[in-house]
């Protein structure tokens, strides 16, 4: 039986003080109502912040990792952090692929997966993002995309590396839009990625495999998304930015 995992992703958002803030807001709300075991936090603060978080996490039962890392073990490569860095500051995940790194930062396929195999190389779970454009869903090439980007990058680990990844659909036309896939659409896609799963490994992986809705996903759609069969916990934009949201989403999640 998986898990629920609620990943706040907090993006380039928030300055020491209220990253410091709400931090501690979420550890006191866990303190005074621990986490069930079905449910599994992670937290992605900006960078600066992994200190921090890692202080938050000796305080509660949560993990913390990076929004990004680099495809290169060390050297000369001013501004990067590398899985090294991240695995000596005892970050346990990191995010890979996510659809604004695609976007703004022009990640190849290639490079993601050298940032998959760093991360792994260490120690570190990859949270290995993909998702379709609105293009893409309206010309009906939303399977395809995303088979692509599961083809192309992380079906080319192992069956052992490979289970030791996680997923997370992230549907680019819902993200920071107020738009949401609905629970059917949701569960259409991660069903359909478990199905590649199984065909490109086993159904044991697949059936192990966690797999994280990303899109506008806030306390008012949570669990209609999250008690989708095939749909295990949410990768959170803005609603982890506020602890009462996030903290609900925690509390929806420990139910479905």
């Amino acid at each position: 039986m998986r898990k629920k995992i609620v990943a706040g992703n907090w993006k380039m958002n928030l300055s020491f003080t209220e990253a410091e803030d709400l931090l501690y807001e979420i550890v006191d709300q866990l303190a005074n109502k621990p986490v069930e075991d079905n449910v599994d936090i992670i937290i992605f603060p900006p960078a600066l912040y992994l200190e921090l978080a890692s202080d938050a996490a000796l305080d509660a039962n949560i993990y913390y990792g990076a929004q990004n890392c680099s495809e290169y073990d060390n050297g000369a490569y001013t501004g990067e952090i590398s899985a090294q860095m991240l695995n000596s500051m005892d970050a346990t995940h990191v995010l890979v692929g996510h659809s604004e790194r695609r976007k703004y930062f022009n990640e190849s396929n290639q490079s993601l997966y050298n940032k998959i195999d760093q991360a792994l190389s260490y120690n570190i779970v990859p949270v290995y993002c993909i998702g379709e454009q609105l293009e893409d869903r309206e010309l009906n090439r939303h399977f395809d995309v995303i088979k692509e980007q599961l083809s192309e990058v992380v079906f080319k680990l192992s069956e052992e590396e490979f289970s030791n990844i996680i997923i997370a659909y992230e549907p680019v036309w819902a993200i920071g839009t107020g738009k949401t896939a609905s629970p059917e659409q949701a569960q259409e896609m991660h069903e359909y990625i478990r199905n590649l799963i199984e065909k490109n490994y086993t159904k044991d992986i697949a059936d192990k495999t966690y797999i994280l809705y990303g899109g506008s996903c806030k306390p008012s759609n949570a669990k209609e998304l999250f008690s989708c069969k095939d749909v295990d916990g949410g990768l959170i934009g803005g609603a982890s930015l506020k602890y009462s949201d996030f903290i609900e989403l925690i509390r929806i999640a420990e139910t479905v």
